[in-house]
């Protein structure tokens, strides 16, 4: 395993929300991170819907630790800005946050997110994002 991999789980793991969530991280690329939500009842709105918080909340997420592969040891990232937009219904038995570099300045990067709703075979992207990070020393 990469020291980014390694350092990008540690940083995972140290958060207590994805854990509250039942989120892992399941993919660590140069610039890409995936990160899984299982179907819960507890996640859900009032019309059955995965909560829009908790879709923002797993692909802010998988934006900011795409930024932070591209970023020297010590340092972090932090959320300036994002936009998402909610395409279809959150339904599904387990959704998939995917956050891409786009480009990564030395104050700046700016991400892409994607999340997918998976029933069986089928997939449906169900929220878009885009997201500014803040490049932080440390």
């Amino acid at each position: 395993m990469s020291q980014i991999q390694q350092r990008i789980e540690a940083s995972f793991h140290a958060q207590s929300l994805m854990a509250t969530l039942g989120a892992r991280l399941i993919s660590v690329l140069d610039g890409e991170v995936q990160i899984e939500l299982p179907f819960s009842e507890t996640l859900l709105q009032q019309q059955g819907y995965l909560h829009a918080g908790v879709i923002t909340s797993i692909v802010d997420n998988a934006c900011g630790y795409a930024a932070l592969t591209k970023m020297p040891a010590g340092d972090e990232v932090v959320t300036a800005e994002f936009k998402t937009n909610f395409v279809r219904p959150a339904l599904g038995e387990r959704f998939v946050a995917t956050g891409k570099v786009e480009t990564a300045g030395r104050m700046l990067t700016v991400c892409r997110g994607e999340v997918v709703a998976f029933t069986g075979e089928t997939s449906k992207v169900i929220a878009l994002m885009q997201a500014t990070m803040v490049n932080v020393k440390v």
